[in-house]
């Protein structure tokens, strides 16, 4: 009976799985879902959830940074360039840094939609913040 399922599962070739990954847009879809997340939370005083959105879209960008390599030096330099010095005003809780660096990472986002060819690509902050995380400062609770 082994051997029956075995055939049943048969593995998946390098072509099946690459058609698997998620693409480009699915990929961006969640890089402007944590980046509008992030805005909100260090708005409100929630530094580490900010901080952990910002680590996100750094992560979601590395992935894509594999998966669709023409993007790798452009992705590089946007996280050398905006994200790590964002993640340090977060981690410093300075508010106008963060917001001078949110917005020029946001701007230069939109530049690359436009070299990139995807000039109909242009991200806003959403007017309205999330409604499903408390945004504002969370009290440390001990765990003993």
């Amino acid at each position: 009976m082994a051997d029956e399922s075995r055939a049943k599962d048969a593995p998946l070739s390098l072509e099946q799985i690459a058609q698997l990954l998620p693409g480009t847009g699915e990929i961006m879809a969640s890089v402007g879902e944590a980046w509008w997340r992030c805005a909100y939370a260090a708005r409100g005083g929630n530094w580490e959830l900010a901080a952990y959105f910002a680590r996100r879209v750094r992560g979601l960008q590395r992935k894509l940074a594999v998966l669709r390599p023409k993007y790798a030096d452009d992705l590089g330099e946007f996280e050398r360039q905006l994200v790590a010095p964002l993640l340090s005003a977060l981690d410093a809780r300075d508010g106008p840094t963060f917001e001078r660096l949110y917005a020029s990472a946001t701007d230069r986002a939109n530049e690359l939609h436009q070299k990139w060819a995807k000039p109909y690509i242009k991200w806003v902050l959403p007017d309205e913040p999330p409604k499903d995380l408390e945004l504002g400062p969370v009290e440390e609770t001990g765990r003993g």
